[in-house]
């Protein structure tokens, strides 16, 4: 296979004459973009602006919106409980393993062993043993990650030689649609679809910010083959733009702090209990009751202010602050001076309503609400006993992670082609059948594994009755413990291996047979004549 190994650079030119996308079946519709890719007509690049909430313009902007309530304590306290569910670590330290189990007889066990040492050395140019919490949740946050994939033009056989991270708001992936109109039908075929991408350093930022409705990036335009990117699948597909899981919680993060903000103005302003002075004015002009009010309430204040820049003690008694006394006047025929208590706040305990859009933070990030209380208990003893939406949690996981290992499909694909274990035509051969197992939880698993193991041996001691009179012992061990031809043969084959053992085990305890008629006499090893049990024998 022909390799053209100058795409690893920042040249985009290609040896082919079309691109991989387009088949030799002609279509008016260009292919899908489920990664969020802009797609453009031969000849520039124009985006399209995302309005959330009024203040978020373009990708950038969304980004940062994302990074600005990852770091608000729930939602990172969530984020935590997603990331430490997928990101586990066995006794060995081992993250995620490379399962070729359906190759075995497709690939030879040499090939099988090259693509496992280049999947650890995948791991090892991402410092996966030590980075992996760091790089999932960028992943999970940001809701895309890009690479660019260093290879030494000189000897690209050597495969990649650095992964360097690249920040996603100086980058974008671009997908020009060349198209041609067909005279007989008037209709716009699809001849060509060009990908790469388009990096600038100082951002992809509107060149005319009073322009609505485009976005122009001017960059570097960079192969596709030289970045490995992994969007986050949550497309939004009107605006065609990759967006984080944490794109619904957005509203709910707004409409917390708000709440919050709102209930600690309140027990500020309603905590202290408070006096309110009804000043009796009598008939005294405008200016003179005012003049009177100010004398009375000068006499009676006393407001005393610690400077923290000084140290000294003053008096502030210019200054009337919500918290103070308050003061009204009141006029002759009505009754005279009178003070009275205005209570303080009766349910400033009340918090009903922040843990109620606490539960709504929660539940937009798909993260159970017994993980928002700290001292609910999570029940191990039994399978069943565990909540639905545990087992939601544990699927929404399973596809995180799924998502997340096309980051070590494009790794292992560049190189595996670059050093020539592997064609192209290869590995999209091969691609479906390999799998990245991430390592579970071991306390969780271990007990949901035996639990079920409890309920299937339950199930066989029910069924022991009628087994060899309605079931054979091969159909319950199939069907019931659900065991496969493998496991057939390996248990078969130990349960000879320990029954031979055994049968050896008891040979040599016995020791040699002794002749007729001679029992040992436990001294000195000395036979002597069996004495006869039956009288008269």
């Amino acid at each position: 296979m022909a390799l053209d190994f100058s795409i690893f650079g920042f040249d985009i030119k290609r040896n082919k004459k079309a691109s991989d996308t387009i088949t030799d079946i002609p279509s008016f519709v260009p292919p899908e973009a489920d990664d969020g890719s802009a797609i453009v007509n031969a000849g520039g690049y124009f985006g399209t602006y995302l309005d959330v909430e009024g203040n978020i313009k373009n990708e950038s902007d969304l980004i940062r919106k994302y990074r600005e309530i990852a770091m608000y304590a729930d939602v990172d306290n969530a984020i935590e409980d997603i990331v430490n569910e997928s990101i586990v670590k066995d006794k060995e330290g081992v993250i995620v393993k490379l399962n070729m189990e359906d190759l075995k007889e497709v690939l030879s066990d040499n090939i099988r062993g090259m693509i496992t040492q280049e999947f650890e050395g995948v791991l090892k140019l991402l410092n996966f043993s030590l980075r992996a919490h760091e790089i999932y949740r960028r992943w999970y946050v940001d809701g895309r990650l890009y690479y660019h994939k260093i290879v030494d033009s000189t000897k690209p056989t050597e495969g990649i030689k650095e992964v360097r991270f690249i920040d996603p708001r100086k980058i974008k992936k671009i997908r020009e649609v060349k198209k041609t109109r067909q005279p007989q039908t008037n209709t716009e075929i699809v001849t060509d679809v060009k990908e790469y991408y388009i990096f600038n350093e100082k951002g992809l930022v509107a060149s005319a910010p009073g322009q609505a409705g485009t976005l122009t990036a001017q960059g570097l335009k960079i192969a596709p083959e030289a970045i490995t990117f992994v969007p986050s699948g949550y497309v939004d597909i009107d605006k065609n733009i990759v967006m984080s899981y944490l794109h619904k919680a957005i509203k709910p993060v707004n409409q917390l702090r708000m709440v919050e903000d709102s209930l600690v103005i309140y027990r500020l302003a309603r905590a202290p209990e408070r006096r309110v002075f009804y000043i009796d004015i009598g008939n005294l002009p405008k200016i003179k009751a005012e003049q009177y009010m100010k004398d009375i309430m000068n006499k009676y204040r006393n407001k005393m202010v610690y400077d923290a820049q000084t140290g000294e003690i003053r008096d502030d008694k210019k200054y009337l602050s919500m918290l103070e006394d308050f003061w009204l006047p009141r006029r002759e025929g009505g009754r005279g001076t009178e003070i009275d208590t205005l209570k303080g706040g009766d349910n400033l305990s009340q918090i009903d309503d922040i843990q109620y859009f606490q539960k709504k933070l929660y539940q937009s990030l798909n993260v159970p609400l017994s993980r928002l209380l700290p001292d609910q208990p999570f029940n191990f003893a039994r399978g069943q006993e565990i909540s639905r939406d545990e087992i939601k949690f544990s699927k929404f996981i399973d596809r995180l992670r799924n998502r997340f290992g096309e980051l070590f499909y494009d790794l292992l694909k560049t190189q595996l082609v670059t050093k020539r274990i592997l064609s192209e035509d290869d590995w999209k051969e091969i691609k479906e059948k390999i799998r990245f197992d991430f390592v579970q939880d071991i306390f969780y698993s271990e007990i949901t594994d035996l639990e079920v193991e409890r309920q299937r041996i339950e199930l066989v001691t029910q069924m022991q009755p009628f087994v060899g009179m309605y079931y054979s012992k091969e159909w319950v061990r199939r069907h019931i413990l659900r065991q496969s031809d493998e496991d057939l043969e390996e248990m078969d084959q130990q349960m000879g291996e320990e029954q031979q053992a055994m049968v050896n085990q008891a040979g040599g305890a016995i020791g040699p047979p002794m002749s007729p008629g001679m029992q040992d006499t436990g001294e000195m090893g000395q036979p002597q004549p069996q004495q006869n049990m039956q009288q008269g024998g």
